[in-house]
C-alpha cells in the first residue's frame, strides 16, 4: 500500500454529524475553536490539544472528551453489569467497525486468539482490522496516533467500559488492529514506543532513528 497516496473520503450526513459532535466536545474541553471545517477541523483540534502539553496531559484531555460522549451512569452500569465475554467482545468489534468508519476508514472483522482473565486462550471474532487509518493518514504523526488515539481509547474501553482493548498500529502501511478482549500492555513493551517520526508525512518530523519526540 502506498501511504503517500491520500485516500479520498466522501462523508455522508451521518459521518458529518459524528465529526461535528466530537469536534464540539473537543472544542469545549480545549476552550478553543478551529477555523477548519469537517474532518480537517477535527484533526486541527487534535493538533491544538498537543500544543504545549506533554503526552500524559494530552491523553488526559482526550479522556475527558471521550467520557463526555457517554453519560457517567451508563458507563457505570456497563462496567458493573457487563463482563468481557466472547459475545460482548465480538459485539463491540462489530459496532466499532460500523460506527468508527468516519474516524478511521474502512475495516473488517478478523479472528484473533486472546487470553482471558483465567489465563486461558480462546479464539473470537473480535479484531477490527483497519485497512488504512484515516486519522493517521491525515495527521501523518506518530505522536498524535499514540497520544490522541491509541492510549486514551484503550484506557476508555478497558477502564471506563470494563471491556479490554488493545490497539496495534502499523506505521509502515497505516493499518491498525483493534483487539477487543485483549488487555493493553505497557507502551514501553510495544514496538510503537520505538517508532521514529514519519519523515515523509509529518510536518514537524525530526530526522532521527530515535523514537518520535512527541511520545517521550
Amino acid at each position: 500500500m502506498n501511504i503517500s497516496e491520500q485516500t479520498e473520503y466522501k462523508d455522508n450526513w451521518i459521518d458529518k454529524l459524528f465529526i461535528a459532535l466530537i469536534s464540539h466536545k473537543m472544542s469545549e474541553a480545549l476552550g478553543k475553536k478551529t477555523q477548519e471545517k469537517g474532518y480537517d477541523g477535527f484533526v486541527d483540534l487534535s493538533q491544538q490539544i498537543m500544543q504545549g502539553r506533554n503526552p500524559q496531559q494530552q491523553q488526559e484531555l482526550v479522556n475527558v472528551v471521550l467520557k463526555s460522549l457517554v453519560p457517567s451512569p451508563v458507563l457505570y452500569l456497563i462496567r458493573t453489569l457487563v463482563s468481557p465475554t466472547k459475545w460482548v467482545c465480538e459485539s463491540n468489534a462489530w459496532f466499532a467497525k460500523v460506527l468508527f468508519e468516519w474516524l478511521v476508514g474502512k475495516s473488517e472483522i478478523q479472528t484473533v486468539e486472546i487470553v482471558d482473565k483465567n489465563n486461558q486462550p480462546r479464539e473470537q471474532n473480535s479484531c477490527v482490522k483497519i485497512k488504512k487509518c484515516r486519522y493517521l493518514e491525515k495527521s501523518g504523526c506518530v505522536g498524535m496516533c499514540i497520544n490522541m488515539c491509541k492510549l486514551p481509547t484503550q484506557k476508555f474501553f478497558t477502564e471506563s467500559f470494563g471491556i479490554p482493548l488493545t490497539m496495534i498500529p502499523d506505521f509502515e502501511d497505516f493499518s491498525c488492529e483493534m483487539v477487543f478482549g485483549q488487555y493493553p500492555p505497557a507502551l514501553d513493551t510495544e514496538e510503537a514506543s520505538n517508532q521514529p517520526c514519519l519523515g515523509i508525512t509529518c510536518p514537524t518530523a525530526k530526522a532521527s532513528t530515535k523514537p518520535c519526540h512527541k511520545i517521550i
